[in-house]
């Protein structure tokens, strides 16, 4: 590993079947990250921008999952897929990088928790973008970063209860926990997550 990579709570992850796991996403290089230090395969569901040359034959060798972000349900249905392999599926509920601070989730990890029958684990990438570089910068070599990963959360699932209800009710229950968990990891670990808006910065 080129950083100075600390992974806290590879435990949590379960050893074998389905499972999500949830991450915050301030930088370009959280996917890869992610992916390398995992402690089982797992498919990211990634930009489909990201599969062209080089780069996307690699992706496609590792087994991720191209997005489109105008309408993801094919990139959902092949993660769903994995899943009921009983198979592992990274997502950024986010949906973009950011400040990497969970201030909004999209459905698709809840839909997927849902439908796959599948546990959450979240998990905080800290230290891969500071305040004032842009979403393109990639670390310097030994940067120190962290991934703590946190206790599943399981989703339950009352038989009676319509399916796009519960949906909605787990998309609120991972976003407080996905939250909470990067605010206090962050705290633990003395990594702050950037101030500004990466948007606007130069290069971005």
């Amino acid at each position: 590993m080129v950083w100075n990579t600390r992974v806290v709570g590879a435990e949590h992850v379960p050893a074998s079947g389905p499972v999500v796991i949830a991450a915050n996403h301030v930088s370009i290089i959280d996917g890869p990250l992610v992916h390398g230090v995992l402690p089982r395969g797992t498919h990211i569901l990634v930009k489909q921008e990201m599969f062209h040359g080089p780069v996307g034959g690699i992706l496609r060798a590792a087994g991720q999952i191209p997005v489109d972000r105008n309408s993801g349900r094919r990139a959902l249905e092949a993660a769903l897929g994995v899943l009921r392999r009983g198979g592992a599926v990274g997502i950024f509920p986010e949906g973009n990088r950011g400040r990497g601070d969970v201030s909004g989730v999209r459905a698709g990890v809840a839909w997927l928790a849902v439908h796959g029958a599948a546990p959450v684990v979240p998990a905080a990438v800290l230290g891969t973008r500071r305040t004032g570089e842009p979403l393109g910068h990639v670390p310097g070599l030994r940067r120190r970063l962290v991934v703590e990963l946190g206790p599943p959360i399981q989703v339950a699932l009352p038989p009676d209860e319509p399916r796009r209800q519960a949906v909605g009710r787990t998309a609120e229950v991972v976003a407080e926990a996905l939250s909470a968990h990067v605010r206090q990891a962050a705290a633990r670990h003395g990594l702050p997550l950037p101030l500004d808006d990466p948007r606007a910065l130069p290069g971005s």
